[in-house]
């Protein structure tokens, strides 16, 4: 009897749930989300949510996800969230994803829509989408390089660039004659200025200007050495155990970052006390939290400068406003971790989105 009690009350449980129209199965994705329309700005795209299976009643919300060129590193769009979306001029050189989520009563699902092609302009004149970016030390002597940006419009896109002569803050420049070439070897008369070149890019619908940001402020060939002492430069051995070697400079090309896959130059300089610069020195240089490649430590060369080049990680943070800090450590090979002539710093540089 007991036995026939309980399969009885199983029984009326599985009528109950059955007559009240409880779901019973969450939504799974049938058919992908899908989008509509040509990929310029001012156009409209149309989303389509795709198929689902679950249990009714399904509810649908959706939101617009402006990624990069490959479809990834996507961000909410503020306010899209219907099935159709007007191409503002914040999207170019981007792709664009919808995301459909689905819910009934016994859970949710969200699915992305393959990325559109790469967001253009609607009469397709070129637009920049990241600007030039200016590799090398900016130094009398050196040639510093730009590559053209990144732009979008009707190809194909040629390019031209000239470089200007600014005040140390990149304010008051001035184009240098028969600057014009995507190269440019550092003059004299660059000396306590700094560079930036504008890129003009031109097709059959027309022409549009992006300019870099500036260098730093040019320093003279040679200035690895300077201050007391004759502004010679010695070897790490000579510096006596009294004193400390001295990160005299720290030099980020590009600076700002704007990008995580643009490689990252650092040029470090090392003195001592009395202003010589010091070869020989080993430099231990790392991101902190880290967030870029660690190179291995290398010494300075004969002007007491090292020069190494660092990735960013993916978690490399680009904001508005915002730096990246890195500990620097000069010392002598040999030497206990933490004595002898050593001498650290921070230093920080600066991150923008693109």
């Amino acid at each position: 009897m007991r036995i026939l009690f309980v399969a009885a009350a199983v029984a009326a449980l599985v009528v109950a749930a059955a007559a009240s129209g409880r779901s019973t199965t969450a939504p799974t994705l049938g058919a992908e989300p899908s989008i509509s329309g040509v990929a310029k700005i001012g156009n409209i795209l149309t989303g389509d949510r795709g198929n689902w299976n679950g249990t009714a009643p399904i509810t649908y919300t959706q939101q617009w996800l402006r990624c990069d060129e490959a479809g990834k590193n996507c961000a909410s769009i503020a306010g899209a969230t219907t099935l159709t979306y007007k191409l503002v001029s914040g999207d170019a050189g981007h792709t664009i994803r919808i995301r459909v989520t689905a819910k009934n009563a016994d859970g949710s699902k969200s699915a992305d829509s393959n990325e559109t092609a790469t967001v253009g302009t609607a009469n397709g004149e070129p637009i920049s989408t990241k600007p030039p970016v200016v590799s090398g030390f900016a130094e009398q002597g050196n040639t510093i390089h730009t590559t053209t940006g990144t732009w979008v419009g009707d190809t194909p896109i040629t390019y031209s660039y000239q470089w200007q002569r600014c005040d140390q803050f990149g304010n008051a420049c001035n184009p240098i004659g028969g600057a014009r070439n995507a190269g440019y070897t550092v003059v004299s008369g660059d000396v306590g200025h700094t560079l930036l070149v504008r890129v003009t890019a031109t097709n059959s619908k027309g022409e549009s200007s992006a300019i870099s940001e500036h260098s730093a402020t040019v320093t003279g060939s040679g200035s690895g050495g300077g201050g007391g002492g004759g502004g010679g430069s010695v070897p790490v051995t000579s510096v006596p155990a009294s004193e400390r070697l001295v990160v005299d400079q720290v030099i980020f090309t590009p600076n700002p970052v704007t990008s995580k896959t643009q490689p990252i130059q650092v040029k470090i300089r090392v003195k001592d006390t009395k202003g010589n610069s010091v070869r020989g020195a080993f430099v231990f240089f790392r991101s902190t939290p880290i967030v870029t490649s660690t190179p291995k430590d290398a010494e300075t060369d004969s002007n007491g400068w090292v020069v190494y080049t660092v990735t960013p990680e993916s978690d490399f943070p680009l904001k508005n406003g915002y730096s990246v800090q890195f500990y620097v450590k000069a010392y002598k090979h040999g030497d206990p971790t933490l004595g002898g002539i050593y001498g650290s710093r921070l230093v920080q540089v600066k991150t923008k989105t693109g």
